[in-house]
């Protein structure tokens, strides 16, 4: 079974520690970062499903963090509770204008915690999976416009070699068989490609070069 990520944002050592123990338990794979300048660096190597951060903290408090990460499309769909002794409605409006998708107030019930923890994952699923169903979409109208694109030229093409044909001798036909012959086979290869392109239903990428991908085809 997957254990989902969590990061953890806190300053205070104690509190730190009992959230750790306390998500361990229930099956959570924590990091701690005691800062939101910390917290930036532990994200390049590690990507969670939820962040739990303290609003106040020293060199960048949980606030800064959030606006940061709401920012960055790599980001920007973490689930993000805020951690906050502070109650009051204008502080919870200036959270929220930031992006922050849910406070809980000092001091935390157990109960409460995981239940929101919860909550933010399968919102957080969710969101991924709207994201790759438009991703998958726009894939899929690019693919058909191209195929439609490559299909009008190739009309023309298809034509004109076989008004060339017509138009050669047989010792000229002779002479340029192979030319021929290749181009009726890559022709071909194009026909396949503009009906593989028009007809995609479920597009799937494979390496190309480096970090480069390119859409599987066949």
């Amino acid at each position: 079974m997957e254990k989902y990520k969590v990061l953890i944002v806190e300053d205070e050592k104690d509190t730190s520690f009992i959230l750790d123990k306390l998500l361990t338990k229930n099956g959570y794979e924590v990091v701690i970062a005691h800062n939101g300048q910390e917290a930036l660096e532990l994200l390049k190597n590690f990507m969670p499903r939820v962040i739990l951060a303290d609003w106040t903290m020293p060199v960048m408090d949980g606030l800064e963090l959030c606006n940061i990460l709401k920012a960055d499309e790599k980001y920007k769909l973490i689930y993000f509770i805020m951690l906050t002794a502070r109650a009051s409605l204008k502080d919870r409006i200036t959270g929220l204008d930031v992006g922050a998708d849910d406070f809980l107030v000092k001091p935390i019930e157990n109960q409460e915690l995981l239940a929101r923890i919860r909550t933010g994952i399968r919102i957080h699923n969710l969101q991924n999976e709207l994201k790759n169903i438009e991703h998958d979409k726009a894939i899929i109208e690019m693919a058909c416009t191209i195929g439609h694109k490559i299909n009008n030229p190739l009309s023309s093409l298809i034509m004109s070699v076989q008004n060339l044909q017509e138009e050669l001798d047989s010792k000229k036909k002779a002479e340029f068989k192979e030319d021929l012959i290749v181009i009726k086979e890559s022709i071909e290869r194009i026909k396949v490609l503009a009906n593989d392109l028009t007809h995609l239903q479920n597009p799937e990428m494979t390496d190309y070069t480096g970090a480069n991908k390119m859409l599987k085809l066949d």
